[in-house]
């Protein structure tokens, strides 16, 4: 049994103490993943690391023909974005049923869903860092200018496009040891980085893995990201919408089964 699942009866509380309880787990949630060094440093930093190596130093980033520095705009906020999603809720939700932290929350006098929105809460707001971070430097060192409506866009999708990973790393903090999670975690995140073209355009990759791109909920976004702005995107954006919503949907579902079961 877990915090996720059920929860025992508790006194009523008034509207005020059930915001700042929601608040008080928002805070401690965003700050504790801020401060673990080896989550927020990888996250913030690898995205914009590849982005100033491949869209700015390299030959590679310098072809206009294509406005390389765009594409590799979206290709690495979303790159960016998977990561909180994966293991914000992958490793910790695995560490934390392992070590009985779950049930500690069950127990406690506080709203059932604080747990879960304060996960959601923390993936969306790192989301929107990377975004922040990855405009910055894509303006100063690579000289993109976007309407500001493509801006607010692209924040859009790298702060709401976290969901279907948070999805999936829940459903991977079920089923995983905190010890197992990581590994099973970059298992999942490089390689579906990597094969849903957004390391390098799908344009120069081996047709199978063109032709296979779609299974990765990473590609669908991708596409989204690139529509956002402006640049040439495969598909209808609605269909992708509805394909990544699909994702969250299915692997919070199985979650959910997980935890009902007490797994």
């Amino acid at each position: 049994m877990t915090v996720l699942a059920t929860h025992v009866d508790a006194p009523a509380m008034t509207r005020r103490a059930i915001l700042h309880s929601y608040a008080q787990e928002i805070r401690c949630e965003f700050l504790s993943l801020l401060r673990m060094l080896s989550f927020s440093l990888p996250t913030l930093l690898f995205p914009p690391m590849f982005y100033i190596l491949f869209a700015v130093l390299m030959p590679f980033g310098r072809d206009g023909s294509w406005q390389a520095a765009h594409y590799l705009l979206a290709s690495y906020v979303v790159f960016g974005v998977m990561a909180p999603g994966l293991f914000g809720f992958g490793v910790t939700v695995a560490l934390e049923r392992q070590r009985g932290w779950l049930t500690l929350k069950r127990v406690a006098p506080m709203p059932p869903a604080a747990y879960l929105t304060a996960k959601l809460v923390m993936a969306m707001a790192f989301g929107a860092i990377i975004f922040a971070i990855m405009a910055a430097i894509a303006m100063v060192a690579a000289d993109v200018r976007l309407p500001w409506t493509a801006w607010l866009s692209l924040l859009a999708v790298a702060t709401f496009g976290v969901l279907p990973f948070c999805a999936i790393g829940l459903f991977i903090g079920t089923i995983t040891s905190g010890e197992g999670a990581p590994a099973v975690v970059n298992m999942i995140y490089l390689p579906m980085a990597f094969l849903s073209g957004l390391w390098f355009p799908l344009m120069i990759l081996p047709a199978f893995i063109q032709q296979s791109a779609p299974i990765w909920p990473a590609y669908h976004l991708g596409q989204i990201a690139l529509a956002a702005i402006g640049q040439p995107s495969r598909g209808d954006v609605l269909v992708h919408i509805v394909v990544l919503a699909g994702f969250a949907l299915a692997f919070f579902l199985l979650a959910h089964r997980r935890l009902l079961r007490g797994s």
